[in-house]
């Protein structure tokens, strides 16, 4: 059984993660509508992501015989204006679920939750690569985006991007 507050903070979690995926899809869609494919996919890509995290956590829920309480996901309101827009939000979107992730690390770190805390440890890995791949596409889109060939050229990029389920055993 996982203490109460650590199961509150899973429950959290994982509505912040299906809001995430949901963000992203309004990402994916803002692209779609300026005519970048390869950044709607790579956000499309993003969303699966997030549906999939938000998962692992309801399975390592339902794995400890805890209660799952799905809530509201509340709709994405992300001014995007500029490319860009949805870039720096990303990051700071990621960031946040940084925040989030290593606040249930400290609630199980003070029960002494260790499998919690190991099942955590795949999350605060991904939310590093999260962060560093928001970081590079802002990097990229200052350095290239406002010249078209240049922006055509890193859109044809991200069209690669393909989605790879989790490893992650629970």
């Amino acid at each position: 059984m996982l203490d109460k507050k650590v199961t509150e903070l899973i429950n959290v979690q994982i509505n912040k993660e299906f809001y995430s995926a949901y963000l992203y899809l309004n990402f994916a869609n803002f692209y779609k509508s300026k005519g970048l494919d390869g950044f709607s996919n790579w956000y499309m890509v993003q969303a699966q992501e997030e549906k999939d995290h938000a998962m692992l956590y309801l399975k390592y829920l339902q794995n400890n015989n805890e209660e799952v309480i799905l809530d509201v996901v509340e709709k994405p309101a992300i001014s995007m204006e500029k490319l860009i827009d949805p870039l720096k939000a990303g990051l700071a979107h990621e960031e946040y679920v940084t925040d989030l992730i290593n606040t249930i690390y400290d609630a199980a770190q003070n029960v002494k939750d260790f499998r919690t805390m190991q099942f955590l440890d795949w999350f605060i890995k991904e939310q590093g690569e999260e962060e560093t791949n928001s970081h590079e596409l802002i990097t990229k889109m200052e350095l290239f985006g406002t010249d078209p060939k240049g922006l055509y050229m890193l859109d044809n990029e991200l069209k690669g991007r393909v989605y790879t389920p989790p490893s992650l055993i629970i």
